[in-house]
């Protein structure tokens, strides 16, 4: 897995927050396709499925990234940014095609988002898989916290090296759902903080 260039992030940047760009350049250098390649498809899929489509214009624009993901990265149409970063993913393409489905559910069926939420979940596994981290219970609750699942646990554990990227994009998220108004300087410590000790 090469490392992400400056060329190859400039076409996601209007897909990434400044917070997802700086946790990106925390990840280990083979890993920041993935990392930014996950970040920009679920923003693209959240915008492909949003609640002022019509609803078979949603299932339309998602079936195409549903029949992406069913193929070898190698069988991806050329001139797409998003899937020549994806091509990171190509032995963890269900993990994808899983995010298709969640937000499809939530979406277009009934399911209030439940299926969406088992689906990031299982794409922060399959990125801590490619990156070479041990799946535990820690990356699984930073996940849960990141995403602001209702029953996410409170405490902080340290993340390895590999998914410091997670560590920073919990920190800012649990800073930012607390809404203390904290100065600049001192959230840029708490992202110092995550990057460097990964809590």
């Amino acid at each position: 897995m090469l490392p992400l260039t400056p060329a190859e992030l400039a076409p996601l940047e209007d897909w990434l927050t400044p917070p997802e760009r700086l946790a990106i350049a925390y990840a280990l250098s083979q890993m920041r396709a993935a990392w930014a390649g996950l970040l920009a498809l679920d923003r693209r899929l959240a915008d492909a499925a949003r609640a002022d489509r019509e609803p078979i214009m949603i299932q339309l624009r998602l079936a195409w990234w549903r029949e992406r993901f069913g193929e070898p990265a190698s069988a991806w149409p050329a001139g797409e940014p998003l899937l020549a970063v994806l091509s990171a993913w190509d032995r963890e393409r269900a993990a994808l095609a899983g995010l298709v489905d969640g937000y499809e559910a939530r979406n277009v069926g009934e399911d209030g988002g439940a299926e969406l939420a088992r689906a990031r979940l299982a794409a922060i596994s399959a990125l801590a898989r490619l990156s070479g981290a041990a799946e535990d219970s820690a990356i699984r609750d930073a996940a849960a916290q990141w995403l602001g699942l209702p029953d996410a646990p409170p405490k902080h554990a340290r993340l390895p090296r590999a998914m410091r990227p997670l560590a920073i994009l919990r920190g800012m998220a649990l800073r930012e759902a607390s809404g203390d108004a904290v100065p600049a300087w001192r959230a840029f410590l708490v992202i110092l903080r995550a990057g460097l000790l990964g809590r």
